[in-house]
């Protein structure tokens, strides 16, 4: 199957970037000078990406900011401890950032995307029990580990945009408790013991399942037909990309320390240059406010409208007069 790489195509044409956007993509500009900051130790739970383990190679030296990296090599295993503020740093799911700045939580973005693909292939079947649409899922039993995931939530956005689904009565079966603790699932929503979601799928208790991976077993096809075309129209259609995580900061930090804060800017574009991805996964990983502005208004609007947060956020919200003027 293809992957996201094999995707990014803005407005329909292939990209013609200037070697200056180029360079910006790959993390190849001109790093920052070190800022001036007093010495700070920051808890950190980051996952270890080509763009990122610079950081854990330590690489990336700072005479004033030290991250002290959490042993997780799960990183969503680590979210609830991100909203229950464990971290100063830390990589975070959007719409679980979304859901916590709904509830009061004090982390503010940094404009740093640590990974983001397409969600079309990841809700997956049962082939071997005939042919499944879009529509069929309206009243079927869908398998997941976190029904507030950023794959599933822009997957019922996607269903519900551009197939005409009405997501509100799929039966979700849930393991995993929502990491934002005030929020409740809705009733469509039913915690079940952790299992295998493809033996679920497989044994027949539920309809479907949103994986990832994708079951290797020739049974599983994607829900949604051809997604490598669905994949291609709709970021044909957005001019974006699907935003799962992001890295944020506590809100006090860029009140006690900005200059600590922007040195953690400096270690996070310094270790994405110094990974030097492909132009083809670097732009799944764009750096900056206003080259992230279109991507986080795009997830806002989708997790708004499909009831995962009480209110739309304006993208500016979710950065303060620090973190907003990264560069």
């Amino acid at each position: 199957m293809p992957t996201r790489r094999d995707f990014l195509k803005f407005g329909g044409t292939a990209l013609a970037l200037s070697p200056a956007i180029v360079s910006l993509l790959r993390g190849q500009a001109v790093s920052a000078a070190p800022q001036a900051c007093e010495a700070r130790k920051f808890w950190t739970m980051i996952g270890d990406y080509p763009h990122t383990h610079a950081l854990f190679a330590h690489q990336v030296p700072s005479s004033c900011v030290t991250l002290d990296i959490a042993p997780e090599p799960v990183v969503f295993a680590a979210f609830a401890r991100s909203v229950a503020m464990e971290f100063d740093v830390s990589e975070l799911s959007l719409v679980t950032f979304l859901q916590a700045k709904s509830f009061g939580r004090k982390l503010t973005l940094l404009p740093a995307v640590n990974l983001a693909r397409f969600q079309h292939p990841y809700i997956v079947y049962n082939s071997a029990k005939g042919t499944m649409t879009p529509k069929d899922l309206e009243h079927a039993r869908v398998g997941v580990r976190l029904f507030t995931a950023t794959t599933p939530s822009w997957i019922r956005g996607i269903l519900a945009d551009d197939y005409g689904v009405d997501v509100g009565k799929m039966k979700w079966l849930a393991y995993q408790k929502p990491n934002v603790p005030e929020w409740k699932d809705p009733p469509n929503v039913t915690m079940i013991p952790q299992r295998d979601l493809s033996e679920l799928l497989f044994s027949g208790e539920v309809d479907a399942i949103v994986a990832d991976p994708v079951p290797k077993d020739p049974r599983a096809k994607s829900v949604i037909p051809d997604p490598d075309a669905a994949m291609k129209a709709w970021q044909t259609k957005h001019n974006a990309i699907q935003i799962n995580h992001m890295v944020v900061v506590k809100e006090e930090l860029t009140k006690s320390d900005p200059g600590a804060v922007r040195e953690v800017w400096r270690l996070l574009k310094e270790a994405k240059r110094i990974g030097n991805e492909p132009l083809s996964e670097a732009a799944f990983h764009p750096f900056g406010l206003e080259t992230n502005r279109h991507n986080i208004e795009i997830a806002i609007d989708y997790v708004y409208r499909t009831g995962m947060i009480p209110k739309r956020f304006s993208v500016d919200e979710l950065f303060n007069d620090v973190t907003a003027n990264l560069v």
